[in-house]
């Protein structure tokens, strides 16, 4: 039953589906942007440092404990707040159904992988210093 122009925007509305997710994904989002306002700084001083020091000498930094757990916070924080910025973006200006979800699974798969490698490679580093 359609009342042409007398229909409210909440009646217009209605139908379309809601987020129902909204409120976490800000929240996830926010929380990980709040981590890196700490990591990032921390890392780019660190890497700034380490630069003139040479390859070995970086090696031998990343591979101690509490640079290499914060190396892997700093990838992950920043991985995870790209994922959720990627998935409104595909979200929000991708139309088609299929390829909505093709592009989000892509996503997730995507950022899972550089994360693995990222964190096996800080381990490797870690273990390597401890031999």
């Amino acid at each position: 039953m359609s009342y042409g122009k007398f229909t409210t925007p909440a009646k217009n509305a209605r139908g379309l589906g809601s987020a129902k997710s909204g409120t976490e994904h800000h929240i996830r989002q926010r929380v990980s942007a709040i981590a890196l306002i700490f990591l990032v700084p921390w890392f780019m001083f660190s890497i700034i440092n380490a630069m003139g020091a040479g390859m070995e000498a970086a090696q031998a930094w990343a591979g101690q404990p509490l640079n290499a757990i914060l190396l892997i916070l700093t990838a992950g924080a920043a991985i995870f707040h790209m994922r959720l910025g990627m998935q409104v973006v595909i979200e929000d200006y991708i139309e088609k159904t299929g390829t909505r979800s093709t592009l989000l699974i892509l996503n997730s798969f995507a950022c899972i992988a550089l994360f693995v490698t990222v964190a096996l490679s800080v381990l490797k580093l870690w273990i390597g210093a401890g031999a």
